[in-house]
This record gives structure tokens, C-alpha cells and sequence, in this order.
């Protein structure tokens, strides 16, 4: 495992440097563990290995190790997507500047366990429609769900995925599969789902997963009286001039769900 930088812990890094305390307790994983690091002027020594700090450094950024130096987790295919550090520790990610996981209240990580825990997990199939950075995902391991079926369509976010030390590794219990959740439903046995998470882009970027036949599709691999979160967020009526979250209610409700709101989503039970 390599470093992970922000201009937090470089400022840190280099104070402890200037004050001559050198011995600087400090975490180098997005504040997931502590570990002891050797700062000096210009560099610093982490399990045996001198690092160089980041040319320039950011704010809003995290740094990764690579070919002799710190670049940020980011990267351009079309758009731009980065891994966005937070006051909590578990970092959000944003696409082309846009937010895709809250962080004013609490801890994206905090916020997934909360809607995880609205269709009880434990010892059940979970369909993780896009998984992200897969904090879903990782409550539901916790949560001793049986098996998670993750998706997620951007090979990019599967990358930041890659160097998140909050995202979780595929396992015993966790498949992780690279492509559109859409193009895999078929495949699903009917009834074959205990519980499902869908946590898709907003509306404007991805209609089709909040469509009247993708939900039905949905209805028709999840068991009957089987739960589903449905995040949706707060879009402000008055300047979109959509109510999305009762939108995606009403077609829930014609899919064969039963669906009240919750929070800033829709809480679906399978009729």
C-alpha cells in the first residue's frame, strides 16, 4: 500500500518538519488508520521509504503515489472524475465538479449504513444497482448480507474504487461487475433478489434508470415483500420544476411496489 496525500496531512508533514518534531503521528489512508511517519524539509520516510511531497498541492484533492511521485486520483474520459477528500475520513467522488455522495451533515460512509439498514441486510442477496465508491456495498458486508451483486457502469469510478481504502474488495460475499446494470437484469432470475439499492446519477444524466420499464424489471428479479432503497436527493421544485422523488414513487407504485418517501429517497416494498 502506498500514501495517500491531502493538503492537510502535507501541511502537517511540513510543519512537523520546520517545529524539528520530526515523529509525527499521522494517517496516510484518508484518516482510516494512524501510522508513525519521519518528516523532513522536503520529503518524508513511511515504512522504510522516502517519499517527495507533491510539487503543488491542492485543496479538495487526493494524492497518490505513482511512477516516483503524488498525482491526484483523478482522471479525464469525457469528463472529469476525482476523488474529493472529507472532514469524515471516507472521501466522496465528483464527476465534472458535481458532488455524486452528500458530506454537510455526516459522513458519506455514516449516510450509506443509515439506507442500508432501511432493507436489513443480514443474510440476504443484495442487488447494488450502481455501486460507486461502494460504501453500499461495505455496510452490507458488515451488515452479514449473504451475497451483494455491485454494478457500476464507469471504469473510472471502479479505478478511484481502486486506490479508496474505504471502498471494499471483492470477496466471498461481493461481486463487483464492470458495465450497466440494465444490460444485466435479464440474466437475474426472477424472484431471485432479497433486497436492492439503487443509487443512480441524478435524473438529467441518467433518465433511463428511473424509467417506468427499468423499474419493472427490478420488480420482476426482487421477491415479493422484498425491500428497496431508492435514492433520489432534494432536487428544489422551484427551479427544476420536477418532483422527483414523487415521480419515481408514482412509477414504482405501477411497477407492483408499494413506496413511501424517506428521507431523500423512496422506501420500495415488492407487493
Amino acid at each position: 500500500m502506498e500514501p495517500l496525500l491531502t493538503l492537510e496531512t502535507v501541511a502537517l508533514l511540513r510543519h512537523a518538519a520546520q517545529t524539528g518534531d520530526t515523529d509525527v503521528s499521522i494517517s496516510l489512508d484518508l484518516q482510516r488508520t494512524t501510522t508513525q511517519a519521519e518528516a523532513q524539509a522536503d520529503h518524508f520516510f513511511w515504512n522504510g521509504r522516502r517519499y517527495p511531497y507533491p510539487e503543488r498541492c491542492k485543496a479538495r484533492t487526493v494524492y497518490y503515489f505513482v511512477d516516483g511521485a503524488f498525482a491526484p486520483v483523478a482522471r479525464y474520459s469525457g469528463a472529469l472524475i476525482k476523488l474529493v477528500p472529507t472532514d469524515w475520513g471516507p472521501p466522496t467522488f465528483e464527476i465534472d465538479g458535481i458532488k455524486m455522495l452528500p458530506t454537510a451533515q455526516l459522513s458519506p460512509y455514516e449516510d450509506a449504513a443509515r439506507k442500508v439498514a432501511l432493507v436489513a441486510p443480514r443474510g440476504k442477496t443484495i442487488l447494488d444497482t450502481c455501486g460507486g465508491l461502494g460504501y453500499f456495498a461495505a455496510c452490507c458486508v458488515t451488515e452479514a448480507a449473504n451475497r451483494i451483486l455491485s454494478f457500476e457502469k464507469n471504469p473510472d469510478v471502479i479505478w478511484l474504487r481502486s486506490l479508496n481504502p474505504w471502498s471494499p474488495p471483492q470477496g466471498a460475499a461481493l461481486t463487483l461487475t464492470q458495465g450497466d446494470v440494465i444490460g444485466h437484469l435479464d440474466a437475474l432470475p426472477s424472484a431471485s433478489i432479497d433486497a436492492i439499492l439503487h443509487d443512480p446519477p441524478r435524473f438529467g444524466i441518467a433518465g433511463e434508470l428511473y424509467s417506468l420499464r427499468f423499474y419493472e424489471s427490478l420488480a420482476r428479479v426482487i421477491r415479493r415483500k422484498g425491500r428497496m432503497f431508492h435514492y433520489t436527493g432534494r432536487p428544489n421544485r422551484l427551479t427544476s420544476g420536477r418532483d422527483v422523488p414523487n415521480e419515481v414513487a408514482t412509477r414504482l407504485r405501477r411497477a407492483g411496489f408499494e413506496a413511501v418517501l424517506q428521507g431523500d429517497g423512496v422506501l420500495a416494498t415488492r407487493r
